[in-house]
């Protein structure tokens, strides 16, 4: 520990921490404009310098290191000379006219430490130079205009996230932030994530969703959790006035650490489905407003009329736990019927847990492995944070493998790409077994056989074999693509590479694992069975579903958007969207979190877990919301993380 003086205060800090961080815990504020605590020190913008006794000039405190007994001040006349001078040259570089900035009023940082500064004016008359309004993007717009060169997104783009989109050319008074090599924004490498918005310090780039709706301050904020799929990021949602203004990454999650992808950040909020605002009843061809009571009776008059092998039950696995755990004890448990199931369809790490026992695990295992290998799944386009953190960790000593029989865009940042034929995924698999095998001990194999049955090269299976072998720890990643003989013959690679191996599970929605556990991940087939409800939520029905449906005798759907699946119907629940339902998510490595919600239902949606409770009642069934009981019942392929707060 190191031991300094800061404006008369004594800290105790870690050795390698910068003068900034230690003014920090000190309780002592240092303004800043290019620093970010979740990104490297930079020392661009020199607004954070302090003076040193024993150092002849300013130092930027951002950058400098503690050491000890060091005696540090923050606000003498000198230091607030040269932030009121640094402060004028960045007002005057570009067009600053607050008063027609979106985030004006308090939500930029660029103004409110000017503010703070006691500044009203500036002393240099501002380039008038008008810069470029890039409006090409779907999600983002850059106003060149705002920009202060401070390189936050550019640093976020590549440190946070690893796509190296964002970055500048030209130097001095003619900098400028471009994509790629100079083209538009909508045209670039962007994937986005938007994280670059969510750092910038002023306007320069504005989430054109939430743009001129009013200041963030002045928004109501609900830390919750991402239900986009399996990985369970914690987001920051900013509503006003009872509507989604805006969705931020939580900084402080465990999970993600600030990083959120498209489907959590922009997707949520270009939802303009109709919403099912009561419930509704068939009543002469036609769905009709009906009460509460009247549609559950209805629907407990139907089950009841059908005996266990007539009834279906399907639920959407984007519900909390409470929910699954009490649609699985009404319909599984209680009315025993034959078939119960989630809309995800595959429970394969729960059934590789309970056959042979093997055991996943965190998700930190990515931010230290020396190898990567994905196999199954494009995280380019699924489960996207899990590709950041493996794609931040490129540039370093990290290889990534990519195996899959599809086209896959995550192959383009992989050292070596395996496209096996389509159904082949398990004999390259065993290829590979073959290869590592040779490598360890030098005994001949069938790889040349295995690697030309699959249609890969034989060469690209030794390149990989060799990569494992020589990597301290690599981590596989494995998605729904593969099928259980794939999924097999992944754990043979597993075992053959030993203690150096590591196993994660990209699920597929956000409570998939406890939908695999509950045993209600498997295909749905409605065939044979006259009654059947839907417990589906805010997700959306497929073609597929749809058409599985046609001709049952008795539909009923608990849902919170009008669909042509509640168009079937023949009674429709009104239930709470993602946003406004409060219950728990186990995420794909088994850390248990807590949604919250962030809007107000109107008066005739209830929770999905309420509604599946009152239509047990009416039937005279027990229903319980225990998940945890149920979670262990059976061998499960992670350990559970904490409990809900």
């Amino acid at each position: 520990m190191v031991t300094l003086t800061i404006d008369g205060r004594t800290v105790e800090v870690p050795e390698g921490t910068t003068v900034l961080r230690a003014a920090e815990k000190a309780g002592i504020k240092i303004p800043t404009l290019c620093d970010h605590p979740h990104l490297q020190p930079f020392g661009g913008c020199r607004v954070c310098v302090v003076e040193v006794e024993g150092l002849r000039t300013l130092q930027p405190s951002c950058t400098l290191p503690v050491s000890q007994n060091m005696v540090v001040h923050t606000n003498t006349p000198k230091v607030l000379a040269a932030r009121k001078f640094v402060l004028t040259l960045i007002f005057s570089d570009r067009n600053h006219f607050c008063p027609y900035c979106q985030v004006s009023g308090g939500d930029c940082e660029l103004q409110n430490t000017a503010l703070e500064m006691g500044m009203t004016h500036w002393d240099y008359q501002p380039a008038w130079k008008p810069y470029p309004v890039d409006a090409s993007h779907p999600n983002l717009v850059i106003d060149h205009n705002r920009c202060i060169l401070c390189r936050r997104c550019v640093r976020a783009c590549g440190e946070l996230v690893g796509n190296y989109t964002l970055g500048i050319e030209e130097r001095g008074a003619n900098s400028m932030l471009i994509a790629d090599t100079g083209v538009p924004f909508g045209e670039s490498t962007c994937i986005s994530c938007g994280t670059c918005s969510q750092v910038c310090p002023t306007g320069a780039i504005i989430d054109r969703r939430s743009a001129y709706q009013g200041l963030e301050k002045k928004t109501e904020s609900t830390h919750t959790v991402c239900v986009q799929c399996s990985v369970g990021c914690g987001v920051e949602v900013l509503t006003r006035d009872n509507r989604l203004v805006r969705i931020l990454g939580d900084w402080d999650a465990t999970v993600n650490g600030g990083v959120i992808c498209k489907m959590g950040r922009f997707d949520p909020l270009d939802d303009t489905r109709e919403r099912v605002k009561t419930p509704l009843v068939r009543k002469d061809g036609k769905l009709q407003p009906a009460s509460w009571d009247e549609a559950l009776e209805v629907i407990a008059r139907e089950i009841k009329a059908h005996q266990g092998k007539d009834i279906a039950g399907l639920v959407s696995p984007r519900l909390p736990a409470e929910a699954l755990a009490a649609f699985h004890s009404l319909f599984k448990e209680g009315l025993q019927a034959e078939m119960v199931a989630s809309m995800d369809g595959s429970g394969l790490a729960s059934l590789l847990a309970a056959e042979t026992g093997i055991h996943e695990d965190t998700l930190d295992v990515l931010h230290r492995a020396d190898c990567v290998v994905t196999v199954g799944l494009d995280l380019y386009s699924d489960h996207q944070v899990l590709g950041f953190f493996i794609k931040r960790r490129l540039n370093t000593s990290t290889a990534l493998v990519v195996v899959d029989s599809h086209e896959n865009r995550f192959a383009e940042y992989a050292r070596v790409a395996l496209k096996p034929t389509v159904g082949k995924e398990s004999v390259a698999l065993q290829a590979l077994v073959a290869a590592i095998r040779e490598g360890h001990n030098g005994a001949s194999g069938n790889l040349s056989e295995l690697a030309g049955k699959a249609g890969v090269a034989e060469t690209d299976i030794a390149k990989v074999a060799d990569m494992i072998r020589k990597s301290g720890t690599t981590v596989f990643v494995y998605g729904q693509g593969l099928d259980e003989n794939a999924a097999k013959a992944l754990l043979e690679v597993i075992q053959q590479v030993g203690d150096n191996a590591k196993l994660v599970s990209a699920k597929g929605a956000a409570n998939s694992l406890l939908a695999g556990q509950l045993g209600l991940s498997k295909p749905f087939n409605p065939k044979g069975h006259q009654a059947v409800l839907i417990a589906l939520g805010d997700d959306e029905p497929s073609n597929t579903l749809i058409q599985q449906l046609e001709g049952v005798e008795f539909l009923a759907v608990a849902a919170s958007h009008v669909s042509r699946l509640t168009a079937m119907a023949n009674v429709v629940l009104p239930v709470e969207m993602w946003a406004e339902q409060e219950g728990t998510y186990i995420n794909l490595e088994g850390r248990v979190q807590k949604a919250k919600a962030a809007l107000q239902p109107t008066e005739w949606v209830r929770s999905s877990t309420d509604a599946l409770m009152e239509l047990g009642k009416l039937l005279k069934v027990p229903v319980n919301t225990d998940w945890q009981t149920a979670f262990t019942s059976k061998p499960s392929p992670v350990t559970l993380i904490g409990e809900p707060a």
